[in-house]
């Protein structure tokens, strides 16, 4: 991030909801799953490349039946892939799949790290996303999580091959493979050393698959193990449970059904001792693993005097249990691990329930904060010297605690955070092409922000228990009542701007508006200030300043439109950095920087911060037509970028288009995936077909072909098929089999130059086999792979056309790319009057 930046705009998705995010209880059953989990001394960590990428099963049965420590690496947050839920792309998409990931794991009970790896999209060799991400610094991730995790066994959800499918999925195993060896290699990453150990698994093998269709690669030779055994504690089988893991992955629509019965998984041995009868062969996982077997045979004593009916009688064997392994175990490993369990059975058993809330979600800088702390005790185990710690307030809240008796306090705190703490970690230093940059090595491997704000201190008979708690929001909604959200930092003001694109040179010409929204969180008792407008060619930089006299009123988002032409007076500036300033003591504070929300129902509210930009596109655009319906798709920026061109957009829903007359529209163009997802398209195929055959222009961008999105109406007048070919360099050679074609011409000259600083990939899910009436324009191919044709496809059919394609103006408009806003603009000019 430019560190001179010191403020934040805040830019809303659309809201489908708030989740809540309840403090975690347990139920007698999870106790009893707790105390039998106190026996297993073992770790299994799951490699992979992206979130949904994990046997949520295979995970679920390790750390529920085995009771094995389980963890799952996923070396990226899934940013570059698609979304089936909203228009997030890139680094907020990768956040709400990060939230998914951890959604499952509460579900299926593992543990969730990631690398620094970027999700780049899709690529198609080991080598390119090696080099993309840097491999020795991603190498380096995968060494420290296994140093810090220490996994008896290793296993990899991908072969290091082709047959992984996708260059990501086959460079993670590639580099778990070498981690296992690299990881207790002293002479391998030597700064981790002065936290870690080396550290070296028992084996690393792969979990094969069969994913159909001819992607088989189990085999009877294989250890192969049933994971689908029901667990009368859960009352479900793990078939299930991975069923609610993996349906959390809801941005990429991958709800399944529960399975019930014999469910195997097979493993080919990759590297290390080999399997004879047991996954965890040759591994000690009782406490004589740490020479306390005197400990094991506690706990058993624990688990058959155990009572679900009143858990808390076994407070006092377990404290017992707490100063043995505080005593005697020497692994400090091991030891932290299990004192860890230990304390939250224990507190679980004894019924301690304590939230810290607050009286609203954001916290502003240099404000005050109203903090509510909750503390019971629901057994009659004797608990006393209750202590709240938060920022620099200590305080007791109760001196003995009475038996299921709610002791409540309420303190007032002045936030003195910076709105950086609360950024993402890996989001607070400008990342690389295909990395993120962290500078503390402690944060590497993280899901999220580590740390609690709110220290908890209290006794438990004789026995100090100290913990740390989350500052959540607590509001109560009348439909989904009791709500808990995340607490977050803000500085007193944030300014947003939109569009985040401006086309300076259209023709004909249209007004290009800028729209700047700014909110203060804090009472401020000037009205006047100045819009500033930083304007950069990228060498140099010209300022424009728009005083204001408005009031500023607080938490209420206020907004101005502006003319574009005049923060620039007639220069071409490529980027527009928007400020606020207001009266200061002694000068003014100015602020910039981004804040995005992103709030759905299945994940808690997320954010994060970034430069305040407007990208500037000065290549002249000529544009004909006027007026534009849109069928939405599953989520994408395109209709907006057309208001953008000058097109009158209309969004057609399924009461639009049964009732409106489509002859009035010089394009109809869907949104991305819209056929995958309203089979109701059936209902107008055939009114559709006559807005063509009239003289009409359907544009349809791409839909997937696959079991997550199959095609559920009928698209073009003659057939074609769609497949999963896809141009993942954007940087691939477009051939143009006929330049003198009106697309190529009208109303703009398309040549190589459009197709420059292209991002991400060239194109997704390709037509195929389609009929003769179809004509292609463009070729394109991968390094090493032959070329294809089916980018875009289209036909004349009566006095209209058809088009569908694959190019990805989903991703290109957003970033502002000159040459897919010229070639779009053609697209839609197919039935256009034509000056030759």
């Amino acid at each position: 991030m430019r560190k001179r930046l010191a403020g934040l705009l805040v830019a809303l998705t659309t809201c489908m909801g708030v989740r809540a995010q309840s403090p975690q209880t347990y139920t007698s059953a999870d106790i009893l799953l707790g105390l039998q989990k106190m026996k297993v001394l073992g770790s299994v960590l799951y490699v992979a490349a992206h979130p949904d990428d994990e046997n949520t099963r295979l995970l679920a049965y390790l750390a529920k039946e085995r009771k094995l420590r389980t963890g799952y690496l996923s070396l990226t947050r899934g940013d570059g892939g698609q979304n089936l839920i909203g228009d997030e792309q890139g680094v907020s998409l990768g956040l709400i799949r990060t939230q998914e990931l951890l959604a499952a794991r509460r579900i299926d009970g593992a543990e969730q790290f990631f690398s620094r790896a970027y999700d780049f999209g899709f690529s198609k060799s080991t080598e390119e996303a090696l080099s993309v991400w840097d491999k020795e610094k991603i190498l380096g991730d995968v060494v420290w999580v296994i140093r810090k995790f220490r996994p008896d066994v290793i296993i990899t959800r991908f072969p290091p091959d082709s047959r992984a499918g996708h260059g990501h999925h086959s460079a993670s195993a590639v580099l778990a493979n070498e981690a296992f060896r690299a990881a207790a290699d002293p002479k391998r990453f030597p700064k981790q050393l002065k936290y870690v150990k080396p550290w070296q698994a028992k084996r690393i093998l792969w979990n094969t698959f069969n994913f159909g269709g001819g992607m088989n690669t189990q085999s009877d030779d294989q250890y192969k193990i049933d994971v689908g055994v029901y667990n009368p504690l859960l009352g479900k089988g793990y078939g299930e449970v991975a069923a609610e893991s993996r349906s959390q992955h809801k941005s990429q629509g991958f709800g399944v059904p529960r399975q019930r019965g014999a469910l195997y998984e097979f493993f080919a041995h990759t590297d290390g001792e080999k399997i004879q009868s047991d996954l965890l062969d040759g591994v000690n996982t009782s406490w004589s693993r740490v020479g306390q077997k005197d400990i094991e045979a506690k706990i058993d004593r624990v688990i058959s005097d155990y009572s679900p009916l009143q858990p808390s009688a076994s407070v006092p064997a377990l404290l017992e249990l707490l100063n043995l392994v505080d005593q005697k175990v020497e692994d400090t490993y091991w030891k932290e691990q299990k004192a860890r369990e230990l304390r939250e059975m224990i507190k679980a058993c004894a019924g301690i329930y304590f939230e810290a809330v607050a009286n609203q979600q954001v916290a502003v800088t240099g404000d005050s904060l109203q903090v509510t702390f909750n503390f019971v005790s629901r057994s009659a185990v004797p608990v006393s010297d209750v202590r709240i710690s938060y920022a620099d307030t200590s305080l007791t809240i109760a001196r003995s605690a009475q038996f299921n008796q709610l002791v409540s306090t309420s303190v007032k705190q002045l936030v003195t955070d910076n709105f950086i703490t609360d950024q993402p970690y890996w989001l607070r230093e400008q990342m690389l092409t295909g990395s993120f940059n962290v500078n503390s090595q402690l944060m590497i491997g993280y899901a999220e922000n580590p740390g609690n704000k709110v220290k908890l201190t209290y006794k438990l008979d004789n026995t100090t228990f100290t913990e740390e708690y989350p500052l959540r929001y607590k509001y109560t909604d009348p439909v989904k009542g009791e709500i808990y959200q995340p607490v977050f930092t803000v500085p007193p003001v944030v300014i947003g701007s939109q569009p985040g694109v401006v086309l300076n040179n259209l023709v004909p010409a249209h007004k290009q508006m800028v729209q700047l929204t700014y909110k203060s969180y804090a009472q401020r008792d000037t009205t006047s200030g100045s819009f500033r407008f930083e304007l950069s060619n990228g060498k140099n930089l010209k300022e424009k300043r728009i005083p204001f006299e408005l009031p500023l009123v607080k938490n209420t988002m206020q907004s101005i439109m502006l003319p574009f032409d005049s923060l620039v007076d007639g220069q071409k500036p490529e980027i527009v950095y928007p400020w606020i300033e207001l009266p200061g003591k002694g000068k003014p504070v100015a602020y910039n920087n981004a804040m995005k929300l992103i709030q759905y129902d299945h994940i808690p509210t997320v954010h994060y911060f970034f430069p305040n930009t407007i990208k500037v596109v000065n290549e002249e655009i000529r544009v004909a037509g006027k007026k534009i319906g849109y069928i939405p798709g599953s989520g994408d920026g395109v209709g907006d970028a057309l208001k953008q061109m000058g097109y009158t957009v209309t969004t057609l829903d399924d009461a639009a288009l049964g009732s409106m007359d489509l002859s009035q529209f010089d394009a109809i163009i869907t949104g991305v995936r819209a056929y995958n997802i309203k089979e109701s398209l059936n209902n107008y195929y055939d009114k559709l077909m006559r807005y063509i055959a009239d003289g009409g222009n359907l544009i349809v961008q791409y839909n997937t072909s696959n079991q997550i999105g199959p095609v559920k109406a009928k698209i073009g007048p003659y057939p074609f098929n769609i497949s999963r070919t896809r141009i993942t360099d954007e940087k691939a050679e477009v051939k143009v089999s006929n330049p003198d074609h009106p697309l190529m011409n009208f109303p703009n000259k398309i040549g190589p130059k459009d197709f420059e600083n292209w991002i991400q990939e060239r194109s997704i899910y390709h037509a195929s086999g389609w009929d003769s009436h179809y004509e292609t324009i463009f070729s394109m191919g991968d390094p090493a792979e032959k070329e294809d044709a089916g980018s875009l496809i289209m036909a004349k059919y009566g006095k209209g056309y058809f088009v569908y394609t694959g190019l990805v103006f989903f991703r290109q408009l957003p970033a502002g790319v000159p040459g897919a806003y010229r070639l779009l603009a053609n697209i839609i000019a197919l039935n256009q009057k034509k000056p030759f």
